[in-house]
């Protein structure tokens, strides 16, 4: 029983306690079974104009249609992409070229996702761009000061992602939002690690662009989507055919495209359907019970009320993370930390926000998910317990 009926992912059945979901999802089978028809029977191009040609054309229309139900946004504004990657760059290289300017000024933060942070980088040494990268404070959150210090007349575009896949701290979107549009700057704002976990609607957080990715809500790995506000421009990833927008050209993916429709159809019942809730007092029971067999020496790394409902990082005193972890196998969970010809390293994210580096390198992301359950966390709490109290 998974608790939630929901049909339980076979990958999950015999395995370890699973608490990596914001790394990656297991495919849910009811997105499997969706998707299925379009690797056997319905096998032809959306672009044809023949028989084999409608129903792939009918079920990438109505999953486009499903993904921007799920953000409030219209169908012709979801352009479907390859990853979140994809989807960044399409954002943040195709809003640069677009503006025409000489020496755009780009704006992000400074726990963003590798694939802004990476394509800032580039588009510096590429195509001269100025990058400011906004500090955080203790929680992992932008001042809005901030930004507002650093906008100017060349500021171009504005990157912010709703939710840290690390410590779930949710940025304030739309008052950052609100602020980049007062210098007429676009606004993305990278959305993997959000959408499907709480609401997320385009208009109310005011963003002109917005990463959905796939494999972080139960569709399979190479499904993503960029949201596109009607009347942006943004200069192609992908030359060639008209497909997507013109944005992206190539013959479209329909069974991850529909692979990416149904999970989404499953996450806006999710949502509303109490599943946050109850994914919340499973992430406070772990947390609290971790913390009072082992008192004083868990700290929580983030907000403790602004942040993703399923997302625990905490340190414990005295224990290096990556170690801990390789001692209790019957867990799948993460650090955050980086290992290099067997060097590990703290954690970008966590040393922005201000954390020693032994505290860094104590962190524990526990992220958990659909079928996480209460016996889950029960097993990983104890387990955890065990191996500390003999370190």
């Amino acid at each position: 029983m998974t608790g939630n009926r929901t049909p339980l992912p076979p990958g999950l059945a015999d395995g370890p306690v699973y608490l990596d979901y914001n790394a990656t999802t297991p495919v849910d089978p009811r997105v499997a079974e969706a998707m299925l028809p379009h690797l056997t029977d319905f096998f032809g191009n959306p672009s044809s104009g023949h028989p084999y040609s409608a129903e792939p054309r009918r079920a990438l229309a109505e999953a486009r249609a499903r993904v921007a139900e799920l953000i409030g946004a219209r169908e012709e504004e979801v352009v479907f992409t390859s990853s979140g990657s994809e989807a960044d760059l399409l954002a943040l290289r195709g809003a640069v070229l677009a503006s025409g300017r000489a020496r755009p000024h780009v704006i992000t933060q400074a726990t963003e996702h590798p694939a802004v942070l990476e394509t800032c980088h580039a588009l510096t040494r590429l195509h001269g761009a100025r990058v400011t990268v906004l500090p955080v404070d203790g929680d992992g959150l932008v001042e809005p000061a901030a930004l507002a210090a650093a906008l100017d007349a060349q500021t171009v575009l504005v990157l912010v992602m709703a939710a840290n896949n690390e410590t779930g701290a949710l940025q304030p979107i739309a008052e950052l939002a609100a602020l980049a549009h007062e210098y007429g700057a676009l606004f993305h704002c990278d959305a993997a690690q959000a959408v499907g976990k709480i609401p997320i609607d385009v208009e109310e957080r005011g963003v002109d662009l917005l990463t959905v990715v796939g494999h972080k809500m139960y569709a399979p790995k190479g499904a993503a989507a960029l949201y596109v506000r009607d009347g942006v421009r943004l200069e192609p990833v992908v030359y060639g055919g008209g497909q997507e927008r013109g944005l992206r050209a190539g013959t479209e993916n329909v069974a991850l495209a529909v692979g990416l429709g149904a999970a989404a159809r499953i996450a806006a019942r999710d949502v509303v359907g109490g599943a946050p809730a109850r994914i919340a007092a499973l992430r406070d029971a772990l947390h609290q019970r971790l913390a009072a067999a082992l008192p004083g020496r868990v700290h929580l790394n983030g907000p403790e009320k602004e942040r993703l409902p399923n997302t625990l990082n905490v340190s414990i005193d005295g224990v290096m993370g990556h170690e801990l972890l390789a001692a209790v196998p019957e867990i799948a969970a993460s650090t955050g930390s980086a290992c290099h010809s067997g060097i590990h390293t703290p954690s970008p994210v966590l040393t922005a926000m201000g954390l020693e580096p032994a505290r860094a390198l104590g962190a524990l992301r526990l992220s958990l998910g659909r079928w996480s359950t209460t016996a889950d966390i029960e097993m990983a709490a104890d387990t955890l317990i065990k191996a500390t109290a003999v370190r």
